[in-house]
């Protein structure tokens, strides 16, 4: 018996139902922070047991103690607002700079032939390996503490620039060249955000270059900050004071990539990406 399939009536298009992402269920994000849980029970239970030497290791119990007293006592937070000054100096002069040439590299063909090569030259060489002319050059004070976070932060967002600009579909700009916009109004709706992910994500691997740079320069000559601090710590052989300043930066880091990683999601909204299974 052969079975009748009604057919649509001709003319009328079913409209297709916007894909809506499954919402990230709260078990998920919580399992997420169960390997770091056991990483620190396993720490804390290996310090008390005697497996780890306190003075090689202090238990994680002992290092939050620490951080704790010296939190109260306002040492911690002078150092880390030095820290985070010369972090945010560093990394907006390195950041800015970096914009401007990965822009002019990408969109201009002369900026291309003029820009690009020397770039490409200083980048084979290892930015911490230049402290001892930047100390000839700027001194071993503030100035060389942010011009390190500068040049660890400028190679990242340049080559993330460049080359989300130049990945940019040709097809894309000769379209909105036909719709009739401006040069203004291509750069605006076609190359800015075609650019964007590629920016972003210069952005997170700069900031995580910042902080390397910025515990290199803290053990020059420097005063105050996390890295100081830490400095100090070892020619006392307080461990846990070493190992309260790792901690910081890694929290420092891990906030400003969730922070960005926010942010990217706010503004990227129109992309979807391959969601993991």
């Amino acid at each position: 018996m052969s079975r009748t399939t009604l057919a649509e009536p001709p003319g009328e298009v079913t409209a297709a139902a916007p894909v809506v992402p499954p919402r990230q269920r709260p078990a998920r994000r919580w399992r997420r922070v169960v390997s770091p849980v056991v990483l620190v029970l396993g720490w804390e239970l290996a310090a008390r047991t005697g497996l780890l030497a306190a003075e090689k290791l202090p238990a994680p119990s002992d290092v939050l103690a620490t951080g704790w007293r010296l939190s109260r006592d306002g040492t911690l937070g002078i150092h880390l607002l030095d820290s985070l000054t010369r972090a945010g100096a560093g990394l907006l002069i390195g950041g800015l700079l970096a914009l401007a040439l990965g822009t002019v590299a990408g969109l201009l063909r002369l900026g291309d032939d003029l820009v690009d090569p020397p770039v490409q030259m200083a980048r084979m060489l290892p930015h911490l390996g230049l402290v001892p002319l930047l100390i000839i050059w700027v001194g071993i004070g503030e100035s060389l503490k942010i011009s390190l976070v500068a040049l660890g932060a400028f190679f990242p967002i340049y080559f993330n620039t460049y080359a989300g600009i130049r990945d940019i579909d040709e097809r894309l700009v000769e379209a909105a060249r036909t719709c009739g916009l401006g040069q203004a109004a291509r750069l605006r709706h076609v190359v800015l955000p075609g650019a964007l992910p590629s920016l972003f994500l210069g952005l997170r691997l700069a900031i995580g270059a910042a902080w390397l740079s910025l515990v290199v320069g803290e053990q020059v000559n420097a005063q105050t900050g996390i890295g100081f601090l830490m400095m100090e710590a070892r020619e006392f052989s307080q461990t846990d004071v070493v190992v309260l300043g790792l901690l910081v930066y890694a929290l420092l880091g891990l906030i400003s990539d969730l922070a960005l990683r926010v942010l990217e999601r706010r503004m990227l909204t129109w992309r979807r990406g391959l969601r993991a299974t």
